[in-house]
């Protein structure tokens, strides 16, 4: 049996159930019709959480700041490096939170492009626009 039909009735002529209404989110899409949303097909959040900036929430720009904050965490273990061909060890102990720090937006970035990466993949698979709110 195929890993994807484990758990599958193989039943001749099965289809699986369509999601409740209540269980889809519903948002205005970029053509400005309303249509509803699983969770997984939303992705990140959309609106702008009543921010000034607007944040980046397609995948193009979550993978700019990924890669950004990956380079900056590049950056960090690199002094770490150099603090151990200098034998300069004491400056770790006076920074040591910064790279506790910088964990959880290195994390949340690369979360958050995976998430709205399957989002935009299951959207194109149902032929959804993408929600712009």
């Amino acid at each position: 049996m195929a890993r994807r039909s484990e758990g599958v009735p193989q039943d001749p002529g099965y289809v699986p159930s369509a999601p409740s209404d209540d269980q889809l989110i519903h948002r205005h899409a970029e053509n400005g019709e309303i249509v509803g949303y699983t969770p997984a097909e939303y992705g990140v959040r959309k609106d702008d959480g009543l921010s000034v900036v607007k944040p980046v929430n397609s995948s193009a720009g979550l993978l700019v700041l990924a890669v950004l904050i990956s380079l900056a965490f590049g950056g960090m273990l690199y002094g770490i490096v150099q603090m151990a061909l200098t034998d300069q060890w004491h400056i770790l102990g006076e920074i040591w939170w910064m790279y506790l720090l910088i964990l959880f937006p290195l994390f949340a970035g690369w979360s958050s492009y995976f998430k709205e990466r399957r989002a935009e993949k299951l959207r194109k698979s149902r032929n959804l626009p993408r929600p712009v709110e």
